[in-house]
Parts: C-alpha cells; structure tokens; sequence
C-alpha cells in the first residue's frame, strides 16, 4: 500500500501506530494550524457542532498540514456530500455521525471511496495539488488505501449492527461517541462518558473492529483515559478540544495572577 506524498494518518494507522488528534470546532483555521503545530499529529474539525464552514475547513486543511499534522474532518448529519468535498481539498479523515446499520455504513463508504469500495466521483484537484500528483491516475490508484472513513457509533442501533458496520467494505474504523452513548442508553438522563454500559459497548467495539481488522477510536475529555483506552485497544483518540485549551489556559494565567 503505498502512501500518498503528504498524507500520513492512514500509514500511522496501517503502521499499528496510536494517533492522537485534538478537537477543533471554534471555525478558526489559525487556532488549528496553531494546534497542529504543538505537535498533535492530527487535527479534527469539527462541522457537527462546531462554526465551520467549507471555506473555513477548506483553509484550515491547509493550514494543519502546513503546521506538520493530518487534517480531518467530523461532518454533519447525513452531509455526505460534503465529505467527497472535503476529500477533494485534501482532507485525510472523514468521522460520520450516526452511522446505525450496514446500510449507513455503505452509503458513507460510497462517497469517501473510489470503485471498487466506493462511489466517489473525480474532482480531487486541490488534493493532489497539495500531495504533488500530476498525473490523476497516480492520485486515484492510492487514495483509498490513503482516506480514513471512521463510523460514529453512539446509538442503541449502531450498538445493535456494530458488527455488520465494522465489516463493511470501505469503513476503516469504529469510534465511539460517549457522550451520546451515555445519553441514549440512559434514556436522556445523564451525560456520563464513563458510565459502566458505555465501558461495555466499548468493549464490544473493540472486539468487532478487532474480528473486521479495523480501528477502534473514541473521545477522551482527560489524557489520563487514552493511556488505559490503549491498553483495551483503542489507536485512534480524540483528546480535548480548542475551547477546552483556551479555557484551561485564560484559567492558569488568571489563577497565576491571583498568586502573585
């Protein structure tokens, strides 16, 4: 599988390597190349719940690879249209929410892939402009091995046809949403991403990603988690997220003030 020029997500991953990406969602492409160049290897917007638009990301995607990470992207519902987008300006990852059964998961696989995993339609310019392509052809014959498509799994549903999703040909990964796992499985009442049933659909996930030869992902509000997370399977982390640094640190300085 050879490897894209400027690409590196997909080959850390292939290399059995734990990637760790920080979350990105206030839609300023300076705060993630800024990111980026800490030295997070990978970069997240996120277009869900965060102020992105496209001609926000498609700036930011630059901006984090210039900054010596990997951009990727969490789309809105049901926006697979613009994940095709966003892969055509260079964007290396893309997350789908509410990924709930196989047919979601192929729907997904079908934009973010080229035949014969996919439906994706040609238009990658600004993509291989940024990895040095000339010729389309190079560009087409490596872009599946060099796109990672990760299916949120954060419903009762997706917990359901976890296994058929996983298997699903050109999905590369599973990552759990704990958040709105807890939410589902506790009918609305708590908001706990270490609640002992979300634990077990982690465990669950990671045994079906596992059996499918994928990755399994998730989201940690506190680095300590990732470290143990690791060590159950999971190579793919989400830590923390632009506002939490920014809030972390107007919180340090002021508390350092207070002291002085």
């Amino acid at each position: 599988m050879a490897t894209l020029p400027g690409f590196s997500l997909a080959a850390r991953l292939r290399a059995g390597e734990t990637v760790h990406s920080a979350w990105c969602g206030l839609g300023s492409p300076i705060v993630a190349e800024m990111i980026a160049r800490d030295g997070f290897n990978t970069v997240a917007l996120d277009a869900q719940h965060g102020l992105w638009d496209f001609a926000a990301m498609r700036d930011a995607i630059v901006a984090i690879r210039d900054g010596g990470a990997a951009p990727m992207v969490r789309i809105a519902l049901n926006d697979f249209g613009t994940a095709s987008r966003l892969l055509d300006v260079g964007c290396e990852g893309v997350i789908a929410p509410f990924i709930n059964t196989a047919q979601d998961a192929r729907a997904f696989a079908a934009v973010a892939k080229y035949p014969p995993l996919g439906e994706r339609s040609f238009g990658p310019m600004r993509a291989m402009t940024l990895a040095g392509i000339a010729n389309p052809k190079d560009y087409v014959a490596q872009a599946n091995d060099n796109i990672v498509a990760l299916a949120m799994i954060e419903t009762r549903a997706a917990v359901e046809n976890i296994e058929a999703i996983a298997a699903t040909p050109g999905i590369d990964g599973l990552f759990l949403g704990p958040v709105d796992m807890s939410l589902t499985l506790s009918g609305g009442n708590t908001l706990d991403p270490n609640a002992p049933d979300v634990e077990r659909v982690l465990d669950r996930m990671i045994k079906a990603t596992k059996d499918a030869g994928k990755i399994a992902g998730t989201y940690c509000f506190e680095a300590a988690h990732a470290a143990a997370y690791e060590q159950r399977g999971v190579r793919f982390f989400l830590i923390g997220s632009d506002t939490a640094f920014l809030a972390a640190g107007s919180r340090a300085a002021l508390a350092a003030l207070k002291r002085s």
